[in-house]
């Protein structure tokens, strides 16, 4: 054993004491008995290190001594490896050659009958539960569960069915007989699952095993197909046409048609009308071959190159809701393609192109419409057919130069003959074609004319040489409307004599002295009704405003600030001022000639302006009269010259 120094504080320090002789110090019987030393500090000490005993730790003899004793733990966690390795050992051998022994593997669920089947008929099956395992099956029960074609989101066409099997032994078979109805388009795959849950005995675990079997729609119930064309121009009218067929043996009841527009699509009109907003149609009950034929127009918009795809369904309504599909007994989509006009034609009004065009109830309706060749190759015998309709359209005043109007059927021809340039159109060859008419008048005995309009509908062919030597008729159509504003009436009078106020002061007015006068404001409004009208005009300096007013209530106000007189109208109803009295207001002023006014005609109301919105063309209407003076000419008993400022 290797020997240190060990300092003790009270002993010689450089005094070399063996290991030993230290732990009998430090635990010898008789130590109570030794008297307490008494340490007053600590000191620093040095202590001596025999290098033999450092050496001797770390040599690989001592090394290898300690790596070849494990630890008690080491041991234990080894012994429980084994242990779990055994148990598992034991588990798996109690598992597969046991008397209570399961396997998933070793039940099968088989059906029986056929794969495909026409939608809307039922279909005979049989399930088979095959128990292959040395242990019984316990309270088994068979969940059936498939969607008979509706909408599985919503759950309107779900079948979920319970089957009790009770116990099935082992090596023994349980079989169950059913009929599924399935619907969907042709072609369609339907799944059917089958669930058995079931117990083993001596155990609350519940067991399951899973088998899916496939059905094929061979057939829908309702056929369905529709008449539209593959392209049509953007912002084109779009006709087509939904048609559909009961290829069902029996009767279906309380059938159900349902479009989804696209984006873009506008509803126009459909025949029949739909039963339900703008897009389901109540077919009835459908006997075997029956047809129905939905006929629906609208207007596509959108970019040349874009798709518009129609989702058309139909199938038996909702016990829920009459008005929406339960199960859907077939679904078809139809894709129309916006691709660029082979001949580009369009309609302006003077000299707007919209859809729809505000134009004055005076004066003369200038129509251009331009062409163009698109194609890549030539047109020959190009035709432009322009077609007007509406009840403001004065047909005597129809006007087509180069182009043949029939006065007949309201049409304009323009062709080869009348315009040479149409005989041949090269790629990328354009023109123009002007035509020229005026409106009715809006108001005519005694009544107007409601919701005055003419409409412009263009149609534009030609003829296009195939390579093969064929000719191929192409086309083009497209339309506008010219709405006819409402006349907007204003009319502005002063009055002394008349009126509902009695006015007070010399006429002719003289300086220095107040006189005062009554102002009569009238609004009239020939075909459509007007929204939002006001009228404004402003007092000059030498004018005050009374405040009386008639009709009371009236909403006119006066902003002394301003010195700006404001009437709030508001609504004007067609025919104010023709089939009805004029909407009129009255106030008076008071008018403070000065002498520098001597000889003149004062005014005694400036410039009035009046503005309203035409509620059927969605024009902003507007117009001015000019200022009020003293010359009253429309005023009884009023004197010459009594409108000139005297001395």
């Amino acid at each position: 054993m290797p020997r240190i120094p060990f300092g003790t504080g009270g002993e010689d320090e450089n005094k070399v004491h063996n290991l030993d002789d230290v732990n009998d110090r430090l635990y010898r019987r008789d130590l109570a008995d030794r008297k307490p030393r008494r340490i007053d500090s600590l000191h620093a000490r040095r202590f001596a290190v025999n290098p033999d005993w450092v050496k001797e730790t770390i040599t690989k003899e001592n090394v290898e001594k300690v790596a070849t004793h494990p630890s008690i733990f080491r041991r234990f966690f080894y012994f429980s490896l084994g242990f779990a390795g055994l148990a598992v050992v034991f588990s798996l051998v109690i598992l597969f050659t046991g008397s209570n022994t399961i396997s998933n593997n070793e039940i099968d669920i088989n059906v029986l009958g056929n794969s495909f089947v026409a939608g809307g008929e039922q279909l005979p099956l049989q399930v088979e539960v095959v128990n292959k395992n040395s242990s019984a099956l316990e309270l088994s029960d068979l969940f059936i569960e498939y969607d008979k074609g509706g909408d599985a989101t919503s759950g309107s066409g779900h079948v979920r069915d319970v089957n009790s099997l009770g116990t099935i032994g082992a090596g023994k078979t349980a079989t169950k007989a059913f009929n599924a109805t399935l619907y969907g388009t042709e072609g369609s795959v339907q799944d059917i699952t089958f669930t058995l849950q079931y117990r083993l005995s001596g155990s609350n675990a519940i067991f399951v095993k899973t088998s899916t079997f496939p059905v094929t729609i061979s057939s829908a119930p309702v056929a369905l197909s529709v008449d539209a064309p593959q392209n049509i121009t953007p912002n084109q009218e779009l006709t087509f046409t939904v048609k559909t067929k009961s290829n069902s043996k029996n009767t279906l009841s309380g059938m159900l048609l349902h479009i989804d527009y696209p984006t873009g699509f506008n509803f126009t009109k459909a025949n029949p009308t739909p039963d339900s907003i703008n897009n389901t149609w109540n077919l009835g009950d459908l006997a075997p071959g029956a047809e129905r034929d939905i006929k629906i127009t609208g207007t596509v918009y959108g970019q040349d190159g874009e798709d518009r795809a129609f989702h058309i369904y139909t199938g038996s309504a909702s016990d829920a809701d009459k008005t929406k599909i339960g199960v859907t007994y077939n679904s078809f989509l139809d894709t129309v393609s916006l691709v660029k006009p082979f001949i580009g034609a369009q309609i302006a009004i003077n000299g707007v192109v919209a859809d729809t065009v505000p134009v004055k109830s005076s004066g003369q309706v200038n129509v251009q419409v331009s062409y163009a060749n698109n194609l890549p190759t030539i047109v020959t015998n190009a035709e432009v057919t322009l077609q007007l309709s509406g009840n403001a359209l004065d047909s005597s005043t129809v006007t087509a130069p180069n182009g043949f109007y029939n006065s007949s059927n309201h049409t304009v021809v323009w062709n080869s003959t009348t315009e040479p340039a149409l005989g041949t159109l090269q790629p990328s060859d354009q023109g123009q074609l002007d035509l020229t008419f005026s409106v009715l008048p809006l108001v005519a005995n005694g009544t107007t004319l409601s919701s005055p309009q003419v409409k412009l509908s263009l149609s534009m062919k030609g003829k296009q040489p195939d390579q093969g030597g064929a000719v191929s008729e192409i086309t083009n159509t497209t339309s506008a409307t010219a709405v006819v504003s409402s006349d907007l009436g204003f009319t502005a009078q002063a009055s002394y004599n008349s009126g509902p106020f009695s006015n007070t002061g010399p006429v002719p007015p003289k300086a220095n002295q107040p006189t005062t006068y009554t102002v009569t404001w009238a609004v009239t409004n020939s075909a459509n009704a007007l929204s939002n009208a006001n009228a404004i005009a402003q007092l000059p300096t030498y004018v005050d405003w009374v405040g009386t007013i008639s009709p009371n209530g009236e909403p006119i106000t006066y902003d002394d600030t301003t010195r700006t007189i404001h009437w709030s109208i508001g609504q004007v109803p067609a025919g104010t001022g023709i089939i009805t009295n004029p909407h009129t207001v009255s106030f008076q002023v008071r008018l403070n000639p000065s002498k520098s006014q001597v000889g003149s005609t004062p005014k005694l109301v400036l410039d009035a302006t009046v503005t309203a919105k035409d509620t059927f063309t969605g024009e902003a209407l507007s117009m001015n009269r000019f200022s009020i003076s003293t010359l009253l000419q429309n005023d009884p008993g009023f004197p010459a010259g009594g409108q000139i400022v005297t001395n």
